[in-house]
């Protein structure tokens, strides 16, 4: 059978297959015609009997019928008639005056009646249009929403948390002149790459560079929300392209809107958008980004309406009705994607005073955590109605990657005080160590993925960030394993590494096995690709920051070469088709990843550590700074100091 090709994504990303909407089917029940009409005639009927009931009441002259109401009208009448109360015609005109007015209002309320009437009987009408799954996900939602202003009401919010207290960003000079040259050559590419995408693609999602037009793909669903210009702002900042900045915040503040019937990926619009805005508005201060943060937070919140809380891939964000891929195992959701919230969930908690956002993802820890684990590790699929595995396959790659990366990151984030999330990522990377990390026949340490009770020697271009986590992860080791971990991250950036360095271009393959005599290549034809991923420059990065191993700068410009000599095209830079091809072709699709982490992955690299210092930040799975959040400024549930 062949393998479908893979939809180009990132920052652990699961490597969802490049069909377009159609090839996903809702496989929404709908009711069946016959079904609709008796509902209607039901409906009708009983509309009919509830209202009409008010025409066959006896004459309202006679017994005040509608007494509510009609005293603003009769008593100033009256007022103006208590010098006549002696005089006959003048009473004799009033109560003919009564009369007329009792029959005006009647008049007026029957229209009102027929009126409500005729809207209920089309708001039945839009209801019976629409599936069983639309009706159910919107009075999921009106639950929700009520059960949680009842909450507000019992429970009012925590107090709001002050924006921590952050150290000015310092612009990085590495000092040495040679460094600095490089640095400004990684600037000069975010320029080329945003400066065509604003000429060619300004408002799209993405840019085709050699069309030279707009882009999009099904993670985004059919709208066009900036996704280039929300993933690129916090690099444009740091970079100090603060023009192309002030350009980006305008459009988010004039155009960046959520209320669009699309369907979009929770996990992509999270790390993406969520993830963006809030880092730019920790380093800028613009409140417009926050905002805007929290609006579309809101908008995904209808994905959790699940038996299990375990989130729909997709939701509609107008609709709010929530879906999963049709190629995933039994209907299930996405480890790496429903696992890859809590950073951005958190930080929305933390800044609005609002817990439901930190209750949402921690409900899903709780559910992981009492769940039976095979040799110790996660599956890839769960799924949200059962709670129960899907098919039993591991990877620290696409489907899986992210989740451990934000287990550590957690922990991280709360100033090291979420033992419970450093706990599962030690067990965890224990197990993977345990029974996915091998060596090759020639010395190569490689992680490979689970499958049904098998090992495949097979490692993704995805699961190269696991240097870098590793290495990030070490300090705070169990057992006095620090070293052992930084080494182990050590020798994962060297074969990934490899991977590049045994390619025609320098540039590393989408996936590459270890079996017989292939070692870090890609085999097949459809693994040979490079769409201007990040993760090995991002372990680069880590592996820097932890050891000034200079080795690390220097692999991180080789690729930075390769990538502006292979890549770049006039309307900005391309993926590539086949890295082990002396003639390259291109895909023709510039990631919004590309500008958000691979660039700024680079610049870091060629940057001081006092630019983003890991003590301070903590970047998510699309390389957006969030600020560590100390327990003294911490209002979230269950922080002892806000207690």
């Amino acid at each position: 059978m062949t393998t479908p090709a893979l939809l180009p994504l990132t920052g652990r990303r699961i490597p969802a297959l490049n069909l377009g909407p159609s090839s996903f089917p809702h496989h929404r029940a709908t009711l069946r015609l016959s079904e609709k009409f008796i509902l209607l005639l039901i409906l009708s009927a009983f509309i009919t009997l509830c209202f009409g009931a008010f025409f066959f009441l006896p004459d309202s002259s006679k017994h005040k019928r509608f007494d509510l109401g009609l005293e603003d009208v009769l008593i100033p009448h009256i007022e103006s008639n208590k010098g006549a109360k002696n005089s006959g015609s003048v009473l004799i005109h009033g109560q003919g005056h009564d009369e007329h007015r009792h029959r005006e209002e009647e008049e007026q309320l029957r229209n009102k009646i027929r009126a409500d009437h005729e809207r209920a009987l089309e708001e039945a009408k839009e209801k019976l249009k629409k599936s069983r799954d639309e009706i159910r996900a919107e009075i999921q939602t009106e639950k929700s929403k009520l059960a949680e202003e009842l909450k507000k009401k019992d429970n009012p919010p925590p107090p709001l948390a002050p924006v921590p207290n952050l150290p000015e960003i310092k612009n990085g000079d590495p000092g040495d002149p040679d460094i600095r040259e490089k640095r400004d050559k990684i600037k000069e590419m975010m320029k080329h790459a945003w400066d065509n995408y604003k000429q060619y693609g300004w408002g799209h999602n993405e840019l085709k560079p050699i069309a030279r037009k707009g882009h999009s793909t099904n993670i985004f669903g059919n709208s066009q929300m900036g996704a280039t210009i929300v993933d690129a702002l916090d690099s444009l900042y740091i970079m100090g392209l603060l023009d192309e900045f002030r350009e980006g915040q305008e459009w988010v503040q004039n155009n960046l809107d959520f209320s669009v019937n699309a369907e979009v990926s929770v996990f992509e619009v999270n790390i993406r958008f969520i993830g963006g805005l809030l880092a730019a508005f920790y380093l800028s201060g613009q409140e417009v980004f926050k905002n805007k943060a929290v609006l579309l937070a809101e908008k995904l919140l209808p994905a959790f309406n699940t038996p299990t809380g375990i989130p729909w891939a997709m939701v509609n964000l107008k609709t709010g009705v929530g879906r999963n891929w049709g190629w995933a195992s039994a209907g299930s959701s996405i480890l790496a994607e429903f696992g890859t919230l809590h950073l951005e969930f958190v930080h929305l908690s933390y800044l609005t005073g609002n817990p439901v956002y930190y209750n949402k993802v921690m409900h899903i820890r709780k559910l992981l955590q009492k769940m039976d684990r095979p040799n110790g590790l996660f599956p890839n699929y769960l799924n949200p109605r059962t709670g129960r595995w899907g098919q039993h396959h591991t990877s620290v790659g696409g489907l899986g990657d992210s989740f451990y990366e934000y287990l550590l990151k957690a922990w991280l984030v709360s100033d090291r005080s979420d033992i419970e999330a450093r706990h599962m990522y030690d067990s965890a990377i224990e197990a993977i160590e345990r029974h996915l990390v091998r060596k090759s026949s020639g010395g190569l340490t490689f992680i490979g993925e689970w499958k049904n009770g098998h090992l495949e020697r097979k490692m993704g271009h995805l699961t190269c960030f696991a240097g870098g986590m590793l290495a990030l992860g070490a300090d705070g080791s169990p057992g006095e394993k620090a070293g052992h971990y930084l080494q182990l991250g050590a020798e994962i950036a060297h074969t990934c590494h490899e991977s590049y360095d045994r390619t025609v271009l320098k540039l590393g393959p989408e996936a590459f096995k270890f079996d017989g005599g292939a070692e870090a290549v890609a085999v097949r034809q459809n693994e040979k690709y490079y769409i201007l991923r990040p993760e090995v420059i991002e372990t680069y990065w880590y592996m820097w920051r932890f050891t000034h191993d200079p080795k690390y700068r220097r692999w991180g410009w080789e690729a930075a070469q390769a990538i502006d000599k292979y890549c770049r095209v006039s309307g900005g830079f391309s993926g590539i088709k086949d890295v082990y091809s002396s003639s390259p072709t291109y895909d023709d699709v510039q990631q919004s990843f590309f500008l958000a982490e691979t660039l700024k992955y680079l610049y870091l690299l060629f940057s001081s550590d006092d630019l983003l210092p890991l003590d301070n930040w903590v970047f998510n799975t699309e390389a957006h700074p969030l600020p560590v959040i100390h327990l003294v400024n911490s209002t979230l549930p269950g922080n002892p100091v806000a207690r």
